[in-house]
């Protein structure tokens, strides 16, 4: 089955090796959205239909948790997995992120298999 994918990063480079690796980790996209920060994925949220959201922590304007945030206050939002995608490996900011409904943690840098098998994961789950 394909998936719309959003991925979110403030890095151009960063969402392009998401995109390359998502192909590599043979997991199907139909479409995948990007954006710079939290403030952009909620425009796109609010118009697209995604099936997963990509989401990298720590950027301007609106980082990852905020973004978090704002999606487990709105009905619709909170039912949509996200999944982290971030440098950041603290035990802390990892349980914070799973307390605000995150399905899934992989940290950078990571290997194809490593995200196609997270990603598959989730999709079992739900």
């Amino acid at each position: 089955m394909t998936r719309n994918v959003l991925i979110v990063d403030d890095s151009p480079a960063m969402r392009k090796v998401i995109r390359r690796v998502l192909m590599l980790s043979n997991f199907e996209t139909q479409e995948c959205f990007e954006a710079n920060d939290g403030l952009e994925a909620l425009d796109i949220l609010r118009i697209e239909p995604i099936d997963i959201v990509l989401t990298d922590i720590n950027m301007p304007r609106m980082n990852g948790e905020e973004l978090l945030e704002k999606m487990s206050q709105d009905d619709t939002l909170s039912l949509m997995p996200v999944m982290v995608i971030s440098t950041d490996r603290s035990e802390e900011r990892m349980r914070r992120m799973d307390a605000l409904g995150a399905k899934g943690y992989v940290t950078k840098p990571f290997a194809p298999e490593t995200l196609g098998a997270a990603l598959n994961e989730i999709f079992v789950e739900v």
